[in-house]
């Protein structure tokens, strides 16, 4: 139990500390009503929170013309709709949340966002991790940061978790990887409360 708690601190506090330092240095989000940490990625692709059914409404208002869901949560009918009813198309990739993309849901999104028309904004629950993750990968393939740099713009929205953090620096062009599992381990270890309490709904 010791060694878990440890583990806890250690992971969580380093984590923290990366995500401070990247919100000096890289600036904070911009304000966007009913979408919190938003952010641009390029003018291709936004990124934030899951909106609300206002912020919908107002992604739609700022030229925002499809929504890729990344949350693999178990969510009511009326929330999906959201987007559509903000006349949003809408692409739904579910991850588990706290978790890496496979390379298969990196290309799938890649993919989407190439081939749909408009400017694209992608969201998880939080709008961090998952979210995070895939923007990296987009701006890495893009050639428009190295892995180190699009990381560094990931944490300074909000802190992920250390096997996104894995996955973000260990992107190379092309290439797209699963970290190594006792990062894995360590990571699912650590983050194991938050993801508890997330499921109680606080």
């Amino acid at each position: 139990m010791t060694g878990y708690a440890f583990a806890w601190i250690a992971v969580s506090l380093t984590i923290l500390a990366m995500s401070t330092s990247a919100r000096s240095a890289h600036g904070s989000t911009v304000s966007v009503s009913g979408v919190h940490n938003f952010a641009h990625v390029d003018d291709r692709l936004w990124r934030g929170a899951a909106p609300t059914a206002d912020g919908y409404r107002r992604l739609a208002a700022l030229g925002v013309r499809t929504v890729v869901d990344l949350r693999a949560e178990d969510l009511a009918p009326a929330e999906l709709r959201l987007p559509a009813d903000a006349g949003l198309a809408v692409v739904r990739m579910p991850m588990r949340d706290g978790q890496a993309p496979t390379p298969g849901q990196v290309e799938r999104f890649l993919a989407a966002v190439e081939r749909t028309p408009g400017t694209v904004f992608v969201h998880c629950g939080a709008g961090v991790g998952r979210t995070g993750s895939m923007s990296a990968a987009y701006l890495v393939r893009t050639g428009q940061a190295s892995a180190a740099d699009a990381t560094q713009r990931s944490l300074a929205v909000g802190p992920p978790t250390l096997e996104q953090v894995a996955f973000m620096r260990g992107l190379n062009g092309d290439r797209v990887s699963r970290p190594p599992a006792a990062v894995v381990a360590l990571s699912r270890i650590a983050d194991s409360p938050r993801r508890s309490w997330a499921r109680l709904g606080f």
